[in-house]
């Protein structure tokens, strides 16, 4: 047998279909087929695992009445290749109760046995999972692997049949395709296809680049050498699929590249009877259309992975005011699209394909440029390969954590000698306790500690053992004890548990210390997280963080098929106690903790009002040292389990403001700022909930906000600088930054009652769009820029009247310097309350 070969999961398929022998003997009778390609050093290759058997699991006190089902469907489950058969495992269900497997020739007839059989009121467990994820995680292959098998070369393309394969590591080298296309503004026209290509891989970085633009147009005696011209749209489309195909790229990027570049040239090629099949071997894309948003799909192209841009970038957890390319590329690389103007861009984009081609081939190519750029500084290839190595989700799938949860779980699951549970059809205790959120104490600081629990629900998942595992078995251990526990809902710790064997949880549950699994695999990614950062692989950190994160969430989501509302409160309500036990530690050592939330608490060090940067970082760290030395040695005394629980000193702010409640007395939460120490460098401004951080306030009240704070924070004279704002506002002098920006969440038509303002200028913008003859912009929602005039509120590139000083002074100037000025014995009116209504 041949060495095995190395490669990377790109796709995976499954279908129904004859086998090749069976089809060259006439045979008709269909078995489930699984197919995989991967990227190897010698190329694409194709992987078919052929007469497969779907399958599901089964009480075996159920079979009877399944096998009456299964029969009058399907026939005998006698013979050499049966259309269904049985067998009895040694597994049990989470009710320790034996199971058979039911093993099905078709995939979709395991569909129709599935509601079958819980229309019987059966339970047939694990009918959910995607038979080519079955064959991926049984064999804990996720995103590399070694393939051992024969293989035959055919037009080009490396094919297994039936081969075995294993994890391996494999570090691929993408060939990546950036793809943008220009359209006539109705849609109708195709005025160009751009393309930048290069091949890339995480450890070499990008290889040379070809560039592309195919116009329709007559071609020219001057021009740039990418612009390529051809006599119409049927050209086009067949010039670029002979570079394509000659290209063959292994990851397609783009911005909106699935919803308008590749739905637009589907529908083209349709349109101009083409064969558009850019799948290897010559196969179709599989477009799947969203059930709750009938413009929106997803597609599969068997052989190449579809990276959005912008789902890509959501995924890894970037965050921008807008995901419009204009906007991320200004943020993210400090230039942007050649034509900026979005109202008028597509009557620019027409006028320069009518009149000058080659700027538009610029314009055209800058946007496929951008998007690469954008994906080589965010990392974004190399945290999808890091992701989908980590979770074993393809590589262009996006969320999916339950799935990914799957993944890891399932094996182990087995191997441990149970099967997996069905959805919770009626789950009851959705909504587990949030994370701790003290009271805070408001005031003006000096030397604020933050002392931050590393990865806290992942450490307690680990520390406490709470696992749907050590679950099960702690009812069977206490079975075995005479001990039958209710399902408690009084969110305290269960008590009189064996501590030997057991760990307590909460609302009644109890946990093995022996029999577990995800603490095992959060011990396993923690590692993995540490070295990352050893080596300074920031895409598989971040991957790691999002993954090990996720699992809480999990837990306590009823779309889990392990969810019990037991296992996500053991994690909150555990939190809780640690943050509170926490701050009477750090207080019985004679500081104040003003505020905690969830894994953090903020400790004011008042006696050390003008110690030097370097004496207060040593208390911090003395500090989290002394709390991680006390959890080790409680924990061990008081449960006899090993503490994974880490508070690091995080920040140290040398001022920081704590605000009240609007109109209230009382400290806010999740609202602060201060100014933290950086090391040798310049402190830093950081701001969280506040107005400054918040869409939803003007770009002059953020700014406003920012520099006051900065004033009082640095000791500086900041009452001039408040008066001058005012009076700059009533002069007009500050009218750009006077907009509001904020987010339409529903159809336009859908706001009926009680309409907010951003709703009423997006309607009005709409209508004199359709005045003007342009297409209505906020009818399926978006984001509108608005402004508060003396006639209301008014969108910003349709104002019409004049603005409400006023308003903006007294709702957002005021509110935000009463914020801080109160714990400065000021107020705004006493700053500049003789200005109002000078006017």
């Amino acid at each position: 047998m041949s060495a095995p070969l190395r490669g990377f999961l790109l796709t995976r398929q499954w279908d129904d279909l004859i086998p090749e022998p069976d089809k060259a003997r006439g045979g008709l009778t269909k078995s489930l087929a699984l197919q995989f390609w991967i990227l190897t050093d010698r190329g694409p290759a194709r992987l078919t695992v052929s007469d497969q058997y779907a399958v599901c699991f089964l009480e075996s006190s159920a079979m009877p009445v399944a096998r009456r089902i299964l029969t009058n469907l399907l026939g005998d489950s006698s013979g050499e290749r049966p259309p269904w058969y049985e067998k009895e495992l040694e597994l049990k269900d989470f009710g320790g109760r034996p199971v058979h497997g039911v093993y099905l020739r078709e995939q979709r007839n395991l569909y129709r046995v599935r509601d079958l059989l819980t229309q019987a009121g059966l339970t047939p467990m694990e009918a959910d999972i995607h038979p080519t994820d079955r064959f991926l995680m049984e064999r804990f292959v996720t995103g590399s692997m070694a393939v051992h098998g024969e293989t035959v070369e055919k037009d080009g393309v490396l094919e297994f049949h039936n081969p075995r394969i294993k994890p391996a590591p494999y570090t691929p080298y993408f060939k990546v395709l950036s793809l943008d296309i220009e359209t006539s503004m109705d849609g109708a026209q195709l005025y160009s296809i751009g393309l930048v290509a290069t091949s890339y891989g995480a450890d070499v970085g990008a290889g040379a680049v070809q560039r592309r633009v195919f116009m329709v147009g007559e071609s020219a005696p001057e021009g740039p050498d990418y612009l390529i011209y051809c006599a119409d749209e049927t050209q086009v489309f067949q010039r670029f699929i002979a570079w394509f195909d000659d290209f063959d790229p292994d990851i397609l990027i783009g911005w909106n590249v699935i919803n308008f570049d590749l739905r637009f040239l589907q529908k083209k090629a349709d349109d101009l009877n083409l064969s558009f099949h850019p799948g290897r071997g010559g196969t179709p894309m599989d477009w799947r259309q969203s059930r709750s948003d009938d413009q929106h799909f997803t597609l599969c192209i068997p052989g190449r992975v579809v990276l959005d841009g912008i789902d890509t970038l959501k995924s890894a957890t970037y965050n921008f005011e807008s995901f419009s390319l204009e906007y991320v590329a200004q943020h993210l690389l400090g230039r942007g699209k050649l034509i900026h103007d979005p109202d008028n861009r597509g009557d620019e984009i027409t006028h320069l394909f009518l009149h000058d081609k080659p700027k538009l081939a610029a314009y055209n190519l800058e946007d496929c440029q951008l998007v690469w750029e954008v994906f080589q500084h965010a990392l974004l290839i190399e945290f999808a390969v890091e992701r989908a190595q980590l979770t074993g989700l393809a590589l262009d799938r996006f969320g999916g954590s339950v799935a990914s949860f799957d993944n890891r779980y399932l094996p182990r699951l087995h191997r441990a000698g149970y099967v997996a549970p069905m959805l919770p059809q009626n789950p009851v205790g959705v909504g587990s306790p949030g994370g701790y959120v003290m009271d805070s104490i408001p005031g003006l600081y000096r030397n604020v500690l933050v002392l931050d629990f590393k990865s806290l629900y992942p450490s307690i998942i680990r520390t406490f053992k709470i696992d749907p595992l050590a679950r099960i078995k702690g009812i069977e251990i206490e079975r075995g004890q005479d001990v039958l526990r209710e399902d408690l809902w009084d969110q305290q710790e269960t008590v009189k548990a064996d501590r030997k064997q057991l760990v307590p949880g909460f609302n009644g549950a109890v946990f093995s210390k022996e029999h577990n699994i995800l603490p095992d695999i959060i011990g396993e990614l923690w590692a993995a997280r540490d070295e990352a950062k050893r080596h300074k692989n920031a895409a598989m950190s971040q991957a790691i963080k999002i993954l090990m994160n996720s699992f809480y969430g999990v837990l306590g989501t009823p779309g889990c098929r392990f969810f019990d509302h037991r296992l996500p409160s053991s994690i909150t309500l555990r939190g809780h106690r640690i943050l509170y036990r926490t701050k009477e530690l750090i207080e019985q050592q004679g500081h104040q903790v003003i505020y905690g939330d969830t894994d953090s608490v903020f400790v004011w060090l008042k006696e050390y009002k003008q110690s030097a940067a370097a004496e207060i970082d040593s208390v911090g760290k003395q500090l989290a040292a002394t709390l991680n030395q006390w959890w080790r040695d409680y924990l061990t005394q008081e449960y006899g389990i090993e503490s994974f629980l880490e508070i690091q000193f995080e920040t140290h702010f040398l001022r920081f403001v704590m605000p009240t409640i609007r109109g209230s007395e009382k400290g806010s939460k999740k609202r602060y700022a201060g100014l933290a120490a950086r090391g040798e460098g310049e402190p830093e401004m950081v701001f969280k909930g506040l107005e400054t951080v918040r869409t939803d306030w003007t770009p002059l009240a953020r700014t406003f906000q920012k520099e006051l704070y900065r004033r009082i924070f640095h000791n500086e004279p900041y009452e001039e600088y408040v008066r001058d704002l005012v009076s700059d506002i009533r002069a007009g002098k500050k009218d750009d930054q006077l907009y509001y920006r904020k987010r339409l969440r529903r159809r336009l038509d859908e706001y009926q009652r009680n309409v907010p303002p951003h709703v009423q200028a997006a309607r009005t913008a709409d209508r004199i769009r359709e005045e003007q003859g342009l297409a209505p912009r906020y009818q399926r929602g978006g984001w509108i820029e608005y402004v508060v005039t003396v006639n209301g509120p008014e969108p910003l590139e349709y104002r019409r009247s004049a603005l409400d000083y006023d308003l903006y002074v007294e709702r957002q100037i005021e509110p935000i310097a009463d914020g801080i000025l109160r714990f400065m014995n000021a107020s705004f009116q006493d700053i500049a309350g003789g200005q109002i209504g000078l006017f």
